[in-house]
């Protein structure tokens, strides 16, 4: 189909041909068709359209595979997202996600890094309150039942491999392929809040063979076990050193 090239002047805002007859006919025959057929539109909320598996509404959780690594709250690009103590203990040190629906833009990035498909992409939008409290989700009222698709997976190559002209598709959390913590013995004091922080167990304390010139006790260094991080940074965020850093695979 060839595109003609026209220019217009203000002479053809005069013309009976103008844009304004033009768009009349326009809406007086979409106005013939919706009186003689159904209309385009469905008497909502008496009708609903069907949506596809993969619509994404409200995040959801499923509490029994959430760990409380907090990736979903960085990941947030409105900030909607606060980890928040959930338990029958007051002292309870367990954070779960609370999400402001009233500031939540449903774009899934929480499910899409959650480590263990705790967070999900509900297929819920109809989310009206008379007031803001009632958006406010805790982890009890974020709740919603698993069905197989609500998670969000998703497959990545590395940047190196694809500037080799041999790339090859890696699993969302794949345990092999992934940024790793980088330790600076220099500065570790062998305090042990990152193996304390850590969600997964992925941390071990271990003894490097050196002898405190102080107390004649053993140094120790935390050891990481890659298969079980999720790079939360949970433990870059408490050392008090500064001693460790994230290292991004490329």
């Amino acid at each position: 189909m060839k595109i003609e090239e026209r220019t217009y002047t203000k002479a053809d805002h005069l013309r009976p041909t103008g844009y304004i007859a033009k768009s009349l006919r326009v809406t007086f025959r979409q106005l013939w068709r919706a009186t003689k057929n159904r209309p385009n539109t469905v008497l909502y909320p008496w009708e609903k359209l069907v949506y596809p598996d993969c619509y994404r509404g409200r995040p959801g959780i499923v509490l029994d595979k959430c760990i409380g690594c907090g990736r979903c709250a960085k990941m947030c690009p409105n900030q909607c997202i606060e980890m928040v103590p959930f338990g029958t203990d007051e002292k309870s040190k367990i954070k779960r996600p609370q999400v402001n629906l009233a500031r939540c833009m449903m774009c899934g990035y929480c499910a899409e890094v959650c480590p263990t498909n705790a967070m999900l992409v509900t297929p819920e939008f109809e989310l009206s309150t008379y007031n803001r409290a009632d958006m406010m989700f805790d982890p009890i009222k974020l709740q919603h039942p698993y069905k197989p698709g609500y998670e969000v997976n998703y497959e990545f190559a590395l940047a190196s491999e694809l500037k080799g002209g041999s790339a090859k598709a890696y699993a969302k959390n794949d345990p092999n392929v992934h940024d790793t913590i980088v330790l600076d013995g220099s500065k570790c004091i062998s305090c042990t809040r990152c193996a304390k922080t850590c969600p997964t167990g992925a941390i071990e304390m271990a003894e490097t063979g050196e002898l405190n010139p102080k107390t004649k006790k053993p140094i120790k260094h935390p050891k990481f076990d890659n298969t079980k991080c999720v790079v939360c940074e949970q433990c870059v965020e408490v050392c008090p050193k500064s001693a460790l850093s994230i290292k991004e695979v490329l």
